[in-house]
């Protein structure tokens, strides 16, 4: 199974700044969307846990071929799809700032 917690460090406790990515295993969007999310994660200060749609039918249906999907934790909102969106990233987390 592919779900995992990255965590930036002890200074990100915070839950608005808990992130998911729905993706799947063998996937390399998703593995470039993790990628660019650990390197930011110095900078912007946020966790993010990856979730294998595949261990659960109802994110198959759902979410099916749409992966990777950036979601805050906190409203279950989509921040973006496909590719890391920086924009969109830098204003959900602006929010909290």
């Amino acid at each position: 199974m592919m779900t995992k917690k990255i965590e930036s460090g002890p200074f990100c406790t915070d839950q608005t700044r808990e992130l998911m990515i729905y993706g799947r295993e063998d996937c390399h969007l998703c593995q470039d969307m993790i990628l660019a999310l650990q390197n930011l994660q110095q900078q912007l200060s946020f966790d993010f846990k990856v979730i294998d749609i595949d261990s659960d039918p109802d994110l198959v249906a759902r979410y099916g071929e749409k992966i990777p999907v950036l979601i805050s934790s906190l409203t279950n909102q989509e921040i973006c799809h496909y590719f890391l969106d920086l924009a969109a990233l830098d204003d959900y987390l602006g929010r909290f700032r």
